[in-house]
């Protein structure tokens, strides 16, 4: 090894500040900002550095749940790096703003149309539709189109107007939220015991010339199952050529509308029926695009009212729009068009077959420990599980007690009641998207397979350890 002599500065040198400390560097660790707790209520004065910023925000992001045991969420988790540089390329682009970003609004021009095809609209290129922030507003969308036409009809007809109702089943909460926000009844029908979802049988009953639609939904949010929409179909049809009343149909696929096409073909439950006037998804669910992005299609323009589309033009052209916000991000439509291009039918079937796959084994496992029944096992609809306890009264648990032990381990396994006439029977549910595969599954299913075991012996408290040591 060479020796190296230590000499003196060279003429004309100045010595280093700090005995040669870099002066301008700081460790994140060691700011300003990083000595006391961050800002909570009140702007700070002073400015501060962005790497600081930016690693102790992300610092407090890390005590967030992993996503990808959040299996409680129908919502992407996982995307592929080139959907993460799309979004970031599409920082700056205001999905609104057709004028300024044409080829964005172009792009969601092609996503309404490949899902007016996939959900086999009538030819002639008669659909309308758009995109949203996600199923929610697209189903509100939906819901208000149906009050308008009702309305209108009605009208018309010299008749009062005055007290729209909306039947359905167990749906999603952004139905009770139009209902209120609108000022329509939502008619939920019960279920009836060992029903999972609106039957048939039960319209009769609930439908009237008050009644702006009927939503039937593809991928029941308690229990992943489909309701049967042809079958509703056919018994509004029915209803019709009896009392005369013609009630439409609205479609909430916000999870199946990207399932059925791909996995189930034979399915009908889209434009194929006659009765089906529009259909809302959500594209950041089984569309795999990132949050923050949904789409409903209607079959034909005439109906979307005329009065619900607003022309815009201080954006710099003129623009129709049907929203309930106004500007918001494009990148997750592009996404949505990446998807669409690189999976293809093939893509989207293969991936969702495995996920299909992962589900069914899930439920092998759900079934072989004992205290469990299966509502839903994973086959004919989405790819998922739900169960309930067999015998609640004599299990020794519940299954909240189950949700807070899987939690030690950081899944996330929500449990919970069943709508009205169904809430004295608890369920739980686990949802397999893109991004969680089968070995993950099978890792959650031994922790299930631990949990049932100490809760069987009545031990709920921390496992016991045999010692620290490190």
């Amino acid at each position: 090894m060479a020796l190296h002599q230590v000499g003196r500065p060279e003429p004309g040198e100045a010595p280093e500040p700090n005995g040669g400390a870099d002066a301008g560097i700081e460790d994140v660790y060691s700011t300003r900002l990083s000595r006391r707790t961050l800002p909570k209520r009140r702007v700070p004065e002073r400015e501060a550095d962005p790497v600081a910023v930016l690693e102790l925000i992300r610092s407090e992001l890390a005590m967030d749940g992993n996503s990808s045991q959040n299996l409680a969420t129908f919502c992407t988790t996982w995307a592929e790096p080139e959907v993460h540089a799309l979004m970031d390329e599409c920082l700056d682009k205001n999905m609104i703003d057709k004028d300024e970003y044409p080829q964005t609004a172009a792009i969601e021009a092609r996503c309404v149309h490949m899902l007016a095809d996939l959900w086999h609209s009538p030819s002639g290129g008669e659909a309308m539709g758009c995109s949203t922030t996600g199923s929610s507003e697209a189903a509100m969308l939906g819901g208000l189109a149906l009050k308008w036409r009702w309305r209108k009809a009605r009208e018309a007809a010299g008749k009062p107007a005055d007290r729209p109702n909306l039947v359905c089943g167990p749906v999603q909460v952004c139905w009770e939220k139009f209902a209120r926000y609108f000022d329509v009844e939502l008619r939920q029908v019960p279920l009836e015991e060992g029903a999972t979802g609106l039957r048939p049988h039960q319209l009769r009953a609930h439908v009237d010339e008050h009644t702006i639609g009927v939503v039937a939904i593809l991928g029941v949010t308690y229990t992943c199952d489909y309701e049967p929409v042809a079958e509703l179909a056919a018994e509004l049809d029915a209803v019709q050529r009896d009392t005369g009343l013609d009630v439409p149909l609205h479609v909430d696929a916000a999870s199946g509308g990207f399932v059925a096409p791909f996995v189930h073909p034979d399915v009908v439950w889209d434009f194929r029926l006659e009765r089906v006037a529009s259909v809302n998804a959500s594209g950041h669910k089984y569309g795999m695009a990132p949050l923050g992005v949904g789409w409903v299609v209607w079959r034909h323009r005439d109906l979307l009212p005329e009065e619900l589309v607003f022309d815009v033009d201080y954006l710099g052209g003129k623009m129709p729009t049907f929203a309930l916000n106004f500007s918001r991000p494009g990148g997750e439509v592009v996404a949505q068009y990446y998807n669409l291009l690189r999976l293809g039918r093939e893509g989207y079937r293969a991936v969702l077959d495995s996920c299909g796959r992962t589900a069914r084994a899930l439920a092998a496992k759900v079934a072989e420990l004992g205290p469990f029944t299966l509502l839903y096992d994973g086959q004919g609809a989405l790819p998922a599980v739900s169960w309930t306890l067999t015998d609640p009264d004599s299990a020794g648990f519940t299954l909240y007690d189950v949700t807070e032990l899987l939690r030690l381990r950081g899944w996330q396994v929500p449990a919970y009641p069943l709508p009205a006439d169904r809430q004295e029977t608890v369920v739980q549910r686990v949802l397999v998207r893109h991004g969680i595969g089968y070995d993950k599954i099978m890792l959650l299913a031994e922790d299930l397979r631990e949990a049932v075991e100490r809760l069987s012996h009545g031990d709920r408290r921390a496992a016991r350890q045999p010692g620290f040591h490190h």
